[in-house]
């Protein structure tokens, strides 16, 4: 596995940051529905890792991190990788109720969105029966305004299906793969094909990157509150048999000047909680931009986890993702529900052990990546209008 050193705690760079020169370094995939985004990230030690996003929204790239907390050993210097989605739905939703309001000439004086995802995991990773799930999210809106009820929990309504997020959420997508074991392509077991070329490993356009200016986007704020649900201990989440239900929560407000700030808390697994600043004019990373990461570095941490508990070596994993949505029913001015088409994942592992580990890897990875499973799974939002 790879080292166990904390290479994020010293690293004097900022968590997140545009990247000077970015776009020489990794750029969007062909724009094919509206708004494309590339992923690429490498693993660093432990839990840790590290990506650059494309977006096609924001035309900037930014540099990403993500950690773990005690529950899988890591060192919690950053956010998990399920807070990244939590974030990107929730501020994905802002902007289309935002712009539907004022489409519709509904005037809010003040919105919170308060948001719950939840996921599970079940079964044995070494009988090849651990499977992740996601569940219906619970959506809470908190809105100042003259408007009714009634009107108020449509807008809310029409605001999810028109976030370009609804076209992972809504319906059953099997996400696509490449896998690439020490620089050989090797022909999948279970996993899709991506069709097309597979661009090279990642690690080397990743690695030095530096910060275009000195963003402070995202910073930690102490432990989550600990409540009845919270289940997890020191590396209880490397288990190698579980039965257990996840909670991250997403709490969205406004600023002054546009930009979205999110307050992330993590009750199951017990974790820290984060600030999180979103913006689509490019002050900060756009809701695509966190949503893509999230997805890529949740499915990196399974590969790793896979290893960590079959006792297999595996020196590196890195990836690059492209995922294609819509633009906003709203935002983009459309007036269409989201849509997207499924997730394109290039795999690179580096390990001394064989190509069967390779595959197995890939298609544990997959099967136990919370993300991925919220891809494939038909999902709702429960929503709840409370008038401030």
């Amino acid at each position: 596995m790879a080292g166990h050193d904390n290479i994020l705690g010293p690293d004097p760079r900022p968590s997140f940051f545009p990247v000077e020169g970015g776009a020489n370094r990794l750029q969007p995939p062909p724009n094919r529905k509206g708004i494309a985004v590339r992923f690429a990230a490498r693993s660093l030690s432990v839990m840790q890792k590290e990506g650059l996003v494309a977006s096609s929204a924001s035309g900037q790239v930014w540099r990403l991190v993500s950690d773990e907390g005690a529950y899988l050993d890591g060192f919690d210097e950053a956010p998990c990788p399920l807070s990244f989605l939590t974030t990107g739905m929730v501020c994905s939703y802002m902007t289309e109720l935002l712009a539907l309001a004022e489409q519709r000439g509904i005037a809010i004086r003040d919105v919170t969105l308060i948001q719950d995802n939840y996921y599970t995991m079940k079964g044995s990773a070494l009988k090849g029966t651990m499977t992740g799930g996601a569940k219906d999210i619970d959506l809470e809106a908190r809105i100042d305004s003259d408007a009714d009820a009634e009107t108020l929990r449509a807008l809310v309504y029409d605001a999810v299906a028109a976030s370009p997020l609804n076209g992972l959420m809504r319906g059953e997508k099997e996400s696509l793969f490449t896998l690439t074991h020490h620089g050989r392509q090797v022909i999948p077991d279970k996993a899709k094909p991506v069709i097309g070329d597979v661009p090279p490993d990642p690690a080397e356009l990743i690695a030095g990157s530096q910060p275009l200016k000195a963003d402070r986007c995202i910073r930690r704020a102490g432990m989550s509150p600990l409540t009845t649900e919270a289940t997890s201990s020191q590396g209880s989440s490397l288990a190698e048999e579980q039965d257990r239900t996840l909670h991250v929560r997403g709490i969205c407000t406004v600023r002054e000047d546009g930009v979205k700030q999110v307050e992330q808390q993590l009750f199951n697994p017990h974790g820290s909680i984060f600030h999180y600043l979103c913006d689509e004019q490019g002050r900060a990373p756009d809701a695509a931009s966190y949503i893509a990461a999230g997805i890529g570095f949740c499915f990196m941490t399974q590969l790793g986890r896979y290893a960590k508990i079959a006792k297999k070596d595996l020196a590196a994993y890195n990836i690059v993702q492209d995922v294609h949505f819509s633009v906003g029913g709203a935002s983009g001015g459309t007036g269409q529900a989201g849509s997207a088409d499924p997730v394109e994942t290039h795999v690179y592992l580096h390990s001394s052990e064989d190509d069967e580990f390779a595959r197995a890897a890939l298609d544990m990875g997959e099967q136990t990546c919370f993300l991925h499973a919220f891809c494939r799974t038909d999902l709702k939002a429960k929503v709840r209008v409370v008038k401030a």
